[in-house]
């Protein structure tokens, strides 16, 4: 446990900070690493060591806090106007608060119809200025690009360069916690800035003589968007999953950079693998994460199975958003009887059944 609150205090020595600048903070990082008890077993693979690094416990409810802290303070340092991003959710969530934190405006531009509406609830409520637009993730950050040189604004998408090298702060946690590295780190993969980040933390601590090696980056993206997997932009993307709803990756580069130089893979899994994770996590270790968070551990299983995970290494699957995020998704993927009964212990007891 860290006496500071605030990450990039925490970890300044190994972040692109100077003297001058302003450190904004909601109190992010230091995510607890929960050990997997039940979701081992029944897998039928007791021995596997595995970890859920749950990151939807950072203040906003996902891993967008651990950068969106170092680049709205580099903003604030710089003399930026005001912030602006493209998001599916969760970048808008975490981009509007911090922004608010620090007395900028912030204008998000998100695809219509596909935003879950705790992330949009968060942003609005935040104070962004939200505009819809009739296109996909990968348009809107386009057309973010443009306006951001014409008015002059800060991007905080993770094309933000300063976004990368705060995210990379939760590799460090996760060796600490673990006291050394894992075997495997399984992550979600849509704009593919995360498994990038972690890469670079777990690269630096090695090279630094911190920890003796670095784990195999395993990032998983969905099927129905799978850019990098296929290896071409997919021009109209789609998943359940939706916060890595994004066909053509903006860390893509260093993505596959990533998965090449650790020994790990970049893959895909489909929405109906992502979705039995995603209820096998909550059903089996009580952990309640959104969707695109159990893509990762859709893929472990999936590599499990066919036995390119040895049984009994330690795996650390990231969780990159609370489930609270998207509460539609899990009202969606299990069907339950609500209507009410007449409130006697008799029919109570009926309804039980025990």
């Amino acid at each position: 446990m860290h006496s500071s609150s605030a990450l990039i205090d925490i970890y300044r020595d190994y972040l692109p900070m100077s003297e001058s600048t302003p450190v904004i903070t909601l109190g992010e990082g230091n995510t607890p690493l929960v050990k997997a008890v039940n979701l081992p077993q029944q897998l039928g693979f007791p021995k596997l060591n595995l970890h859920f690094k749950l990151e939807g416990l950072n203040p906003t409810g996902s891993f967008k806090d651990r950068g969106m802290t170092l680049a709205i303070s580099k903003a604030v340092e710089e003399g930026c106007r005001g912030v602006i991003c493209a998001s599916t959710g969760n970048t808008s969530a975490s981009a509007a608060a911090f922004a608010t934190k620090a007395g900028l405006p912030c204008f998000v531009l998100l695809p219509a119809g596909h935003v879950a509406l705790g992330k949009l609830a968060q942003a609005i409520l935040y104070g962004a200025k939200l505009i819809s637009i009739d296109g996909n993730f990968d348009q809107a950050l386009n057309l973010v690009k443009d306006v951001a040189e014409d008015c002059h604004l800060t991007i905080v998408n993770s094309i933000n360069n300063y976004r990368l090298e705060g995210q990379k702060t939760a590799a460090f946690e996760v060796i600490e916690q673990l006291g050394k590295p894992p075997d495997y780190l399984f992550i979600p993969v849509g704009n593919a800035g995360n498994i990038s980040a972690y890469w670079r933390g777990f690269k630096l601590w090695k090279n630094m003589g911190k920890a003796a090696m670095a784990p195999r980056m395993c990032g998983f993206e969905a099927a129905g968007a799978a850019a990098i997997v296929l290896k071409r932009p997919i021009a109209e993307p789609e998943t359940k999953a939706t916060a890595i709803r994004i066909g053509n990756p903006a860390s893509w580069k260093e993505a596959e950079k990533a998965a090449l130089e650790s020994d790990g893979w970049i893959d895909s899994v489909t929405d109906d693998e992502i979705m039995d994770a995603y209820k096998l996590i909550a059903r089996s270790e009580g952990i309640f994460c959104e969707p695109s968070s159990a893509a990762g551990v859709a893929g472990l299983i999936k590599h499990l199975k066919a036995g390119a995970v040895l049984t009994d290494s330690t795996v650390v699957a990231v969780l990159t958003g609370n489930g609270l995020k998207d509460p539609n998704a899990a009202m969606s993927a299990i069907k339950i009887d609500l209507n009410p009964i007449e409130a006697t212990v008799e029919k109570v007891k009926l309804a039980i059944g025990i």
